[in-house]
């Protein structure tokens, strides 16, 4: 699907199916895109939102919201989608591969 391959700016949720369990599928048709700027996991199962935001290969990853952000967190996307971090402690060149994880407390 070419909008999921893409890094498109603006109002864009890209949401698909997959088989039940089938975690590490979703996670290689997420992570065969050259970009990763930030992703979204929505789920009740707080273990698997973990498990699935390490194994991502995006700058930000967000559980059960998307795009709300503190500004003191460190905010950058891997591989074509930038290189280093902005903001926060953590912004320095030399930490490239950071992620920042941002949970949504109250629906978990």
């Amino acid at each position: 699907m070419y909008i999921a391959q893409e890094e498109s700016f603006g109002p864009v949720m890209v949401i698909s199916k997959f088989k039940n369990g089938d975690v590490d599928g979703v996670l290689r048709r997420a992570n065969t895109t050259e970009y990763g700027l930030a992703s979204g996991v929505f789920t009740k199962d707080i273990s698997k939102a973990l498990y699935i935001s390490e194994k991502l290969e995006a700058g930000t990853v967000f559980i059960n919201t998307y795009n709300k952000t503190d500004v003191a967190a460190p905010f950058g996307g891997f591989k074509q989608s930038g290189f280093g971090k902005d903001l926060g402690k953590l912004s320095s060149p030399s930490v490239i591969s950071h992620l920042t994880v941002q949970i949504n407390e109250k629906t978990t």
